[in-house]
């Protein structure tokens, strides 16, 4: 019986480096989609640019932003730029895209976020209502990535 309860001590040890890494991946995806969705909208008021431009802009920083994100710590741990990119693009797209894709549509559907400015608090609440929303939404697929293998700590 002892047996039994030191197995069932490590798979529960298993299953949260499993739950930590996908959290500390999500996290990854979280800063790098808010540090590309900040600059994005700044340079889309910035500009005047029509809100599907600004949508166009965010998406596409968060996107280099989170794989700039993902392949730093991974470029660090000696991974050559093409490695670290080829791991960063199978592990972190999707991720990516999910928690960009809910957190624009939050944004959109958030009264008032998209006509407000970086100065008003509607933006920044809209901003990490959005965010947050892609985070509970990017975490199973992070948690999946794990479970697969896809996924190495870093």
């Amino acid at each position: 019986m002892e047996r039994h309860q030191q197995h069932s001590h490590s798979l529960s040890g298993h299953q949260m480096s499993n739950w930590r890494l996908a959290l500390s991946a999500t996290l990854h995806c979280l800063f790098g989609c808010a540090t590309g969705e900040v600059i994005g909208m700044a340079m889309g008021m910035a500009l005047l640019l029509s809100n599907t431009a600004t949508i166009v802009l965010t998406i596409s920083l968060g996107f280099v932003f989170g794989f700039a994100f993902g392949m730093i710590p991974l470029m660090r741990a000696g991974f050559s730029f093409g490695r670290a990119f080829r791991q960063v693009l199978i592990a972190e797209a999707l991720s990516i895209a999910v928690m960009e894709g809910v957190e624009v549509l939050v944004a959109l559907n958030t009264p008032g976020v998209m006509e407000a400015h970086v100065t008003e608090p509607i933006f920044w609440g809209g901003m990490a209502l959005g965010l947050a929303a892609g985070f509970v939404a990017a975490y199973p697929v992070n948690y999946f990535f794990v479970l697969k293998g896809v996924r190495h700590p870093h």
